[in-house]
Formats: C-alpha cells, structure tokens, sequence
C-alpha cells in the first residue's frame, strides 16, 4: 500500500463490509485512520472488528440503486460538511472521497440506471466542491471513477450483462471490458484503495473537484 500518513484521522466508508469498500476501509486504516464502516449487510461488523481496536460500524438502511448511489452520496455530503466545517462536530476541516465509475464516462451497455446514478455523483462531486469551498469549510471533495474490478458487485454486472443477451457468457463481458482498456487487465482492490488513501491525505491538499480515473485508460 501507500506510505501516506492518515495517523489521527477519522475515515467514513459506506458500503465498506465488502468488495471496494473493504480494500479501501483496510487502505484507510492501515494507514493510520480510524475507520468507521457503514453497510446494509450486517458482515460490516466483522470486517470493521478485522480492523482492530478503535474501528467500528453502523448499519444502513436498504434502498434502491438509485436511493444508494444519488441520493446516499448526497447525504453524505450534506453530513460530512456539516461535520467537518468550523463549527461542526470535528470542525478541523477534511477530505471527502466519493465513488463515481468509468460508467459515468463511457456508454456501457445494459447498466443505464448505474451509468446514470454515477454520473449524478460526478456531477455532486463538483457542486459540492465548489460550495465547499465557497463557503470556507476547509473541506476538499473529489470523487475517483473504479474501472471494472472482479468483486461479488462486478462478476455479478457481467454475468446480469450475460443474462439479458448482450454477450455470450460472463466471461464474454469481461473480455470486452480488457479489450476497451489500454492497461489490458481489470483493476484491484488495491488499485481503487491506493487512490483513496492519496485523495484523504496531504498528498492531495491542493486537489477539489476532481474525478480521478483508475480505470487502467478504459474511459479515456
């Protein structure tokens, strides 16, 4: 992993119980962050007691994609601002990471609602900065766009892609997924966690606003 320094640091991860989420919740905390999981599957407890001592989680409620992805990002931010402005709970300032997708850069076909709710956490991503900023909260707040990575979440896209007859197997899907991307190879864990951990440290103070691919080329 990274050698940045998050010693001191209080990280959020929703949808931290498995998959993404998880790789970049141990990637926060390995690098000095006391995470805090927030899922709707209740195996985030056992992934936030993984951690060790002084990391926890809270259970979400269940809601649709759209629920999840817009309006879940939404009252993240809403929250996270309030919290890290001057005056909030923590009041020291901080970064937000949200989780776009390489969807929200390309046309995929067979994932248009996902396309379309990631696509809305850009576009959160950028106002949010820019109030942000605006208002002096000394609160940065990117996104990053994950290309596909061999997660329960991303074998279960290429096989629903499989399903309705857009390829021939789910293994078809995958293969059109390497062929559209230059680095010639799906991404890890590692890959999105290691991108996280840069954007919530100093390393990245004088970045806002921005989406950072880690999608090996694919959405270029």
């Amino acid at each position: 992993m990274s050698g940045f320094d998050l010693t001191d640091r209080t990280a959020l991860v929703t949808g931290g119980a498995q998959g993404l989420g998880e790789g970049m919740a141990k990637a926060l905390a390995a690098a000095g962050a006391k995470v805090m999981i927030a899922d709707v599957q209740d195996s985030g407890a056992d992934t936030a007691a993984a951690l060790g001592d002084g990391h926890a989680f809270v259970r979400l409620q269940i809601r649709k994609m759209l629920d999840v992805n817009v309006l879940g990002t939404a009252l993240g931010l809403k929250h996270g601002l309030r919290t890290m402005r001057p005056g909030g709970a923590a009041g020291k300032g901080g970064s937000i990471i949200n989780v776009a997708s390489v969807a929200a850069t390309i046309a995929f076909p067979g994932i248009a609602i996902y396309s379309a709710t990631k696509s809305a956490v850009d576009r959160l991503t950028k106002v949010a900065a820019m109030e942000a900023g605006k208002l002096g909260t000394g609160v940065r707040v990117n996104c990053i766009y994950p290309g596909l990575v061999p997660t329960a979440m991303g074998a279960g896209l290429a096989n629903d892609v499989a399903e309705i007859g857009l390829f021939g197997s789910a293994e078809e899907a995958v293969g059109a997924v390497i062929e559209l991307t230059p680095a010639g190879r799906l991404g890890t864990v590692e890959d999105m966690a290691d991108a996280v951990v840069f954007l919530a440290s100093d390393a990245s103070r004088f970045v806002t606003g921005a989406g950072l691919p880690v999608d090996g080329g694919m959405g270029m």
